[in-house]
Order: structure tokens, then sequence, then C-alpha cells
């Protein structure tokens, strides 16, 4: 990187932190650390939402699932604007009603402690495990560009987040997500400008969208009801919408930044404008995506975007077997140019895309044939590159100063999630653990600088996670999974509590434990998509609650 990239990067994110940290040297109550001091707009809400989900991952592994496999995977937040429509009627006035500072205050009000002490454990262990992720993510980018190990970016990244997020609680991740929300829409919009800049003077942007339609990049909808198919429009709808209501209305890295507004109604508006930004947003950053699979159809793309890889297999004994692979690659894709050259004089679409097909199905052969070649000579090598695709546009491709700005925007990223998510951890565990199992509970400057103390503490445990988390088949992937895992039974423990009055809370417990257990099984035995566990956990925990109660009840009334 030059040193006008290095300005722009370390310029942007000191400004972050240092803002952050001045903005709330005034913080002095508990109250106003963990909550704000409930006076933010509708708008700082809904970018705070907006930017507690848009972790690094977003930006990092977007992109790539977009260059392999399409923008099928937007179907994912078919489901969210029935999920916020939900919680705006259902979940926040009742929250502001009650003046919790936590979604799980209310479990302890309609069943007891035990039932808020496991809900909350859920939340810890699922939200602990993905923090770690979020600081993992963007320590590969920096790994790449600074060749440092990535056990020392992970203590780097996670240690800056959590200055400014120890120091001014949930005030700092709210007036600091505004100023990442900015740099992160300004870069997205640069690097989409530089791409379509970047073509052939003869590929217009309607062509460009026609050659990436020809190559299945631009199947949005899949109404298959096979569920080996992890992204359908079924997957989006259903699952996507239980995983919506849990995570935007039981998770408390969400609920905590709407509860720092003055009024229901500023809460409603907030999500609603996230709702109505966070789809179009996510379609935009799929579509960059592609535009980079079209960039890389006129110019040469590595067989794998991971550059230890290359340093890897060029230096072991199957070097020129994968030398082989690589000029077949090239072949192949030139054959792929020359398709285009003759689509420009015919037109013919049909003839484009069975021509195009076949190509297609040789270069699948080539990149498994290399990814398995990958895993025999360096099995320590990560062969799946999808998370670096991205990052390997933005540091051969981009002009000096853009690609400063494009890293500042990734690791901004890493800084607004990541800081929520400490916040809320740190959050929960004093207001649901703590607190009220002590027979002395903190009050006043005692109590904030215990959730400082765990704030700092959770950053510790997230940056342990990030050093020992393996790259998955795709880290946004992976976080929506260990989510998953999670947020169904999480969500159907609330909506007994909002809409089945009759149901003790023995029963809920009892039935939370058993669904725990077979949501895992289900997940490790692979009979399902991960997006379908959110539906399976919230079903499966309402009808086993329902039903140990019924045989409680008919035991006592025979009894």
């Amino acid at each position: 990187m030059s040193g006008i990239d290095w300005s722009i990067l370390l310029l942007t994110l000191g400004f972050i932190v240092g803002y952050g940290v001045w903005k709330t040297r005034a913080v002095t109550t508990a109250h106003e650390y963990i909550k704000g001091d409930e006076k933010t707009p509708w708008w700082a809400i809904g970018l705070s939402v907006m930017a507690t989900q848009a972790s690094a991952i977003t930006f990092l592994s977007t992109p790539g699932q977009a260059y392999f496999s399409g923008m099928g995977f937007v179907q994912f937040y078919f489901g969210l604007p029935l999920a916020i429509v939900i919680i705006c009627l259902v979940f926040i006035p009742l929250y502001k009603k009650l003046k919790v500072y936590t979604a799980y205050e209310y479990l302890e009000s309609r069943f007891d402690r035990k039932t808020r002490v496991l809900t909350a454990v859920l939340f810890l262990i699922q939200r602990g495990l993905a923090t770690g992720i979020t600081i993992y993510a963007p320590s590969i980018v920096l790994s790449v560009v600074l060749g440092w190990p990535l056990i020392w970016l992970n203590i780097c990244v996670g240690v800056l987040v959590i200055i400014y997020t120890v120091s001014g609680g949930t005030k700092a991740v709210t007036v600091t997500q505004k100023q990442q929300m900015a740099v992160i829409f300004a870069g997205m919009f640069t690097a989409f400008l530089i791409i379509y800049w970047s073509l052939p003077a003869d590929i217009t942007l309607t062509k460009a969208f026609s050659l990436a339609k020809a190559n299945d990049k631009i199947d949005l909808i899949n109404t298959s009801f096979d569920l080996k198919n992890r992204y359908t429009i079924w997957t989006g709808l259903i699952g996507g919408t239980f995983l919506m209501l849990s995570y935007f209305g039981t998770d408390q890295s969400q609920v905590q930044r709407y509860l720092s507004s003055k009024s229901v109604q500023e809460s409603q508006l907030g999500l609603l404008f996230n709702a109505l930004l966070k789809v179009p947003m996510q379609f935009f950053i799929l579509f960059v995506g592609v535009m980079v699979f079209i960039f890389y159809q006129f110019n040469e793309a590595p067989l794998s975007f991971n550059p230890e890889v290359e340093k890897a297999m060029m230096n072991s004994s199957e070097s020129s077997a994968y030398t082989t692979l690589k000029k077949e690659k090239t072949a192949l894709e030139n054959s792929k140019k020359a398709i285009y050259t003759a689509y420009n004089e015919t037109k013919n679409e049909i003839n484009l895309k069975s021509q195009l097909q076949l190509v297609n199905s040789k270069l699948k052969v080539n990149r498994e044939t290399s990814i398995a070649l990958i895993k025999q000579v360096a099995p320590n090598v990560e062969s799946n590159d999808k998370d670096y695709v991205f990052i390997h546009f933005i540091l051969h491709h981009l002009p000096k100063g853009l690609i400063g700005l494009l890293l500042a925007v990734i690791l901004s990223a890493a800084m607004s999630s990541t800081a929520s998510e400490l916040n809320a951890l740190a959050t929960t565990t004093v207001v649901d653990l703590y607190q009220p199992n002590v027979k002395e509970p903190k009050k006043g400057s005692a109590l904030m600088n215990l959730t400082k103390l765990t704030t700092l503490i959770w950053g510790a445990i997230a940056i342990l996670v990030a050093c020992i988390a393996p790259l998955f088949d795709n880290l946004i992937q992976l976080v929506n999974i260990i989510g998953s895992i999670f947020y169904g039974n999480i969500l159907g423990i609330f909506l007994i509590a909002f809409f089945f009055k009759r149901i003790t809370s023995n029963a809920v417990f009892i039935a939370a434990l058993i669904t725990q257990v077979i949501i895992v099984g289900v997940y490790f035995g692979d009979y399902l998509p991960f997006l379908w566990l959110n539906a399976l956990g919230c079903l499966l925990v309402i009808f086993l609650a329902f039903f140990i109660n019924l045989f409680k009840s008919n035991k006592f009334a025979t009894s």
C-alpha cells in the first residue's frame, strides 16, 4: 500500500475511535452507559441497527459469495420486512412500556428467573462466538495487506474496538456508527464506479448485466422445494423471517440499539428505516460482487484469490501440476473472451448462454481439481478463497487512495458491529446474570465500572475466539449458522411469553433445554439447511412447552 492509502486508513479509523471517546467523555451514570441518553433520533437508530448487522464479514464475504454463486443469497433477507413489522407492533411497545435494559428482563416477569438466565446464556454463547468471527474477518484483510500473523492482527483489531466501547458504552457505539456508515456507503459506491469504469469501453452496464445473466449470476429467485438448496425464496420468507424476528426482536445487540430512543415511535421508525434500506443495500453489495466477476472476464484472475495458496503451491513438489491447472484456467477464460466477442456481433443471448455453460462447467472442474490439490499438498493453507475475492480486487486494481478508503470501509464495519456486540454481551452479563443473583446489586458508578470491566472481559474472549476460529465455507454463512442454531429456540421462548399465557415457566424451561439439544443434533447430522433451523427451533420449543404443560396439568388433575 502507498503512503496516501495508509494515511486515509489511519486517519479514518483514528477519527472514529477518537470521536467516540471524546463524544462520550461526559457519560457518568450507569443508566446512560448501558442505555444511552434515550434521545437518539429515529434515523440514527436506523443507521445504528444497520451498522450493527453490517459487519466486515458483509463486505468481505458477500461479494465473494456473488462472484462464485450469484445473487441468490439476497433471498436470505426477504423475510426481513415482515419480521420488522411484527417487531414494531409487538416487541417494541412492550419493551418500552416495561422500561427494560435488556430483552431478557421481561422473561423473568412473565416466567421466572431461571428461564431468564437460560435465555440470556443462550444469547451469550451464540453472540460471543459470532463476535469472535467479526474480529477475525478484518484480520484476514490486514494479514493479506501487511503479511502479519493473524493472531496479532486479531489482538490489534479487538483492542481498537475495546478502547471506545469500554470508554462510552451504548452512547459511544451509537455516535460512532453514523460516521462508520457514511464511510461504508461512500466506499462501496466508489468501488462500484471504479469497477464499471475499468470494464472495456464497449461493455455498458446493460451489457454487463446480460453477461452476468448468461453466466447464471443474476438468478434472484429460486422456487425449488429441495431442502438441500440453502437459498430459495422459501428459506428466505420462512426461515429468514424467523431468523430476523429473533435477531432484531430478541438479540440484545439489536434491542439495545432501539431501546436508546426517546419514544416507541422513534424506535419503530428507526427499524422501518432499516427494513427499507437493508434489502437494497445487500442487493447492491451482491451486485458489486457480480461486477467484480464481470471485471475478471476481461482481466486475468488468479487460480486462487488467497495469496498464501500461490506461495505454498509454487514451493511444493506439485508446482508443475498447479502451473498446468493455471494454464488450463487461462485457456478457458480466453475461450470465454472469444465467446463474448462473437456475442457482440450476433447479439444471440441463447447461443451465448449455451456456449458459456459448457466453458463454465470445465472451469468448475478446474477449480474443484485445484482445491483438491491444495488440500492434499498444503492442508494448513485455506483452499476456499471466497472471502479473499473482494480484497484481492481492492489491492490489485484500485488506484492509490481508494485502497485505503475501501480498507477503511471493511474495518469500519468490523468496528461498528463488534462494538455493538461487546456492549450487548456486557450489558446482558451484568443485568441478567450478575445483578439479579447477588445479595447486594451494584449501583451508580460501581455498576458502570462493573459493566466496563465486563466489556473488557468479553473483548478478550472475542479475541480468543478469533484466534482459534478456522475459515468456514464462507464467513457470512458461518455467522448465520451460529445464529440459526440458537435463535429459533430463543424466539420461541419469547413468542410463548407474548401469546401463550397458560404455559408455565417450568414447561418452557424444560422445552428450551430439549429443543437446543435437538437443534444441535439436526445441524451436525446435516438433516436441514441451516436457515430452516430457525423455524424448527421456534416451533419445536412452542410445541414441546405446550405438551409438557398439558401433561403436567393433566397429571395434577388426575392425582
